[in-house]
């Protein structure tokens, strides 16, 4: 089994049709994903503020590098992704962050999908519109 030369934590995440695997190093605070800044990766503030939200609930912030890498959906479930996965890998580098995750609600997976297409339907619930004569 591959072994790094720094001790890292492991966590995954999923929200929607993303999946994130982070990883959480000691360290100076750096978050990366995708290999790139959080900064540069995600453009809105609130995103930011997601991603960062497990760190600030266990006061860690400043105290781990992240370095996630995220596949799939769109930048909002991305963000809920990687969440989701460090609260995990948090979990893991100290025990006593469960009960705060566990109490925000970062440690449970969000089981809201998208709703398949029905047929006859031109999405899940929208009816194509006649016009009265």
């Amino acid at each position: 089994m591959y072994e790094s030369a720094k001790p890292c934590f492991y966590g995954t995440g999923r929200r929607k049709k993303s999946v994130a695997r982070v990883r959480v190093y000691p360290g100076t605070g750096a978050i990366t994903v995708n290999g790139k800044t959080v900064d540069e990766y995600f453009g809105l503030e609130t995103l930011k503020l997601i991603v960062n939200q497990p760190l600030d609930v266990t006061a860690n912030a400043g105290k781990f590098d992240i370095v996630a890498t995220v596949t799939g959906g769109g930048l909002s479930g991305q963000a809920g992704a990687i969440r989701h996965g460090m609260a995990r890998a948090l979990v893991l580098a100290d025990e006593a962050n469960k009960a705060a995750l566990k109490a925000a609600g970062f440690l449970t997976r969000d089981p809201r999908m998208k709703e398949r297409k029905k047929y006859g339907l031109k999405a899940a619930r929208r009816a194509s519109q006649f016009s009265k004569r």
